[in-house]
């Protein structure tokens, strides 16, 4: 069972971008975090879903990952290490940022093609996420984790799906907390093979099953980023 702090900064300029020195820097700053044990970084990118357009992608958005979450709390504490965060002058480039952040549990999934060199690369990653609420909330999930992952699995040239449901967490950070219902994660080579799979037939099984979920509010978020994966 892994733990994943979520970062994602958010601009309304869709041309905004972290600089390479400030990509770096935060880099290095999140990797020095104690008991991490990896991190994605992603930058924006784009593809073409069938369905549906959300608009740009975020500026940036890290995935820190720990085994424990008392480990990331004390982190998160008061006097913990990541309180580095609350002082963005530290990175220029996203000063202007929306700055939001969220603790959840991950839960990988089975795919048909699975690469082992995930790690230390370069891949597309579809992140999503649900804002709303639901009507029954752990009957919404227990339809959705036991539904949607298993149709996903069939997408041409997927790579990895990982699903993350919330837990509730302490803080200290100044920053605004996120409570999205749930989130999930599709990894594949590129932004053109993740377009390729969003037109595929697979996208309209995904959509039929969307449609039988549990009620709920609120619609999802989808968004393509480019994604580096390092291990500490």
């Amino acid at each position: 069972m892994n733990f994943v702090h979520i970062l994602t900064f958010r601009s309304a300029d869709a041309a905004s971008r972290i600089s390479a020195d400030d990509e770096q820097s935060l880099r290095s700053f999140i990797l020095d975090s104690p008991g991490l044990l990896r991190a994605h970084f992603h930058t924006p990118s784009a593809a073409k879903d069938y369905y549906t357009d959300d608009g740009h992608s975020p500026v940036f958005v890290v995935e820190a990952y720990y085994q424990e979450l008392q480990q990331l709390e004390t982190n998160l504490a008061e006097d913990g290490y990541l309180q580095g965060l609350n002082d963005l002058g530290q990175w220029p480039s996203l000063q202007a940022c929306e700055c939001e952040h969220q603790v959840m549990m991950s839960r990988p999934f089975p795919v048909l093609e699975a690469r082992e060199d995930l790690l230390d690369s370069q891949q597309c990653s579809y992140l999503v996420h649900y804002p709303g609420e639901a009507e029954d909330f752990f009957s919404w999930l227990n339809y959705y984790l036991s539904h949607h992952p298993q149709i996903m699995k069939f997408f041409p040239g997927i790579r990895a799906i990982e699903i993350y449901t919330r837990v509730d967490w302490i803080d200290a950070l100044s920053w605004q907390r996120a409570n999205y219902m749930q989130r999930n994660k599709l990894v594949f080579d590129s932004p053109d093979v993740l377009t390729a799979a969003l037109n595929s037939p697979v996208r309209h099984d995904m959509r039929a099953d969307f449609e039988k979920f549990p009620a709920f509010t609120g619609e999802n978020r989808h968004f393509a980023m480019l994604t580096t994966s390092v291990t500490k």
